[in-house]
């Protein structure tokens, strides 16, 4: 589970991911050559808290199984990491300052979750949608990055607004989803299953895309406003909020669309 406000049926698709709705701080004083943010810090800091998730994914898949006699401890674990997880981008949210070690914290425990739902989707699917979901993130960053670097998205107040306004609709279907399954046969509003579920699939990694262009417009004008060194931390945490968030949708999508034997 992600936090900030990239925020079941089946075990390991069905989690909602929380959006990424973060921004740097309008109140930071410009700073001076040396003491100013730059791209480099934020793609440090970015590589360091995504290194921590990834450390922590593998080393949940290796030591909790998800086989039949150890299912539950290590679902338990899972969702109890995603829970400490969402505390601590909830802190770090309210939070006037970046912590560093709120946000290291904080993609240690997502790891946790990210590895055991990653391992349990290749156990009841194939390992090929976790491959399959770390290439499609890659490449919505990569296209992303691209497309923004052209100029072909341009970050306007009503793209924002647009966004903020999708991302809330978005939650508030999936909350429903989630209601619904705790009094049907799991299958909810079937917003993550058939055709419907592809479709919420796509759209959630369509707004995951857009929030990157957020995170790209917020580190651009953090480096041209010469915004303190420590706000790289925040640029690079919301950045990790938005892979994860689009990673989670990717696993949801090509469990749908793949023909996996179990």
């Amino acid at each position: 589970m992600v936090t900030a406000v990239p925020i079941a049926g089946r075990p390991p698709a069905g989690n909602a991911p929380d959006a990424p709705v973060l921004s740097l701080r309008k109140d930071a004083v410009p700073q001076t050559a040396g003491t100013a943010m730059t791209l480099d810090d934020v793609v440090i800091r970015t590589a360091l808290a995504l290194g921590v998730a990834v450390l922590a994914a593998v080393l949940s898949w290796a030591l909790l199984p998800v086989d039949s006699q150890s299912m539950g401890r290590s679902y338990g674990i899972a969702f109890g990491a995603a829970l400490v997880a969402l505390v601590l981008a909830l802190v770090q949210s309210f939070k006037r300052k970046p912590v560093p070690s709120l946000i290291l914290a904080y993609a240690a425990f997502e790891g946790i979750f990210l590895g055991v739902i990653s391992s349990a989707t290749s156990n009841y699917f194939s390992y090929g949608v976790v491959v399959q979901a770390v290439a499609g993130t890659m490449a919505v960053f990569a296209g992303v990055l691209i497309a923004y670097k052209l100029r072909w998205i341009r970050v306007t107040r009503r793209f924002y607004g647009f966004v903020l306004a999708a991302t809330v609709g978005f939650l508030i279907l999936l909350a429903g989803n989630l209601l619904f399954s705790l009094f049907d046969d799991g299958d909810g509003l079937g917003l993550r299953s058939g055709g419907l579920g592809i479709l919420f699939g796509v759209i959630g990694i369509a707004l995951g895309a857009c929030f990157l262009a957020l995170n790209f417009k917020e580190v651009e004008d953090g480096v041209a406003n010469g915004a303190p060194r420590e706000e790289s931390w925040l640029a690079a945490f919301g950045l990790v909020l938005t892979l994860v968030w689009i990673y989670i949708e990717m696993l949801n999508l090509f469990t749908l669309i793949g023909d996996w034997d179990p």
